[in-house]
């Protein structure tokens, strides 16, 4: 992943540096994105066409990285029109609205048309702190 969010930074170093505790999300989400978010949010998060926000379940393991991996596959129901060009991916902690925690560009965009269906096989998605 490209880099946590500005809220998912201020979490953390208030939790461990300011002493109030943050609770992890239960479920953690999936989002696809055809402008890609930032630091501060935003992007531009497909709609339609039968999209929705997919769970996901992550392994950590290592030292000097420690990696967050996705465990499972990843998959979105089959498009019913065009998602347009998927550039970005985003960890959310909520179905809809809520928070991104985390995101990156895609390595190779791409075009999901009606019929299609995107999927992240188990292993794909990795957040890594070094």
């Amino acid at each position: 992943m490209a880099g946590f969010s500005d809220y998912l930074e201020d979490k953390v170093l208030d939790h461990v540096f300011g002493g109030s505790a943050y609770t992890a999300p239960t479920t953690l989400y999936v989002a696809l994105y055809t402008v890609a978010p930032t630091d501060t949010g935003g992007g531009t998060e497909v709609t339609g066409g039968a999209y929705a926000r997919q769970t996901s379940t992550f392994t950590v393991s290592g030292t000097s990285p420690t990696t967050a991996t996705n465990a499972a596959a990843v998959e979105y129901p089959t498009a019913t029109a065009d998602y347009g060009t998927v550039v970005a991916v985003g960890i959310v902690d909520a179905l809809t609205s809520g928070n991104l925690l985390a995101y990156a560009n895609l390595d190779t965009s791409k075009v999901v048309s009606s019929g299609d269906v995107f999927r992240f096989d188990a292993g794909d998605l990795d957040i890594t702190l070094a």
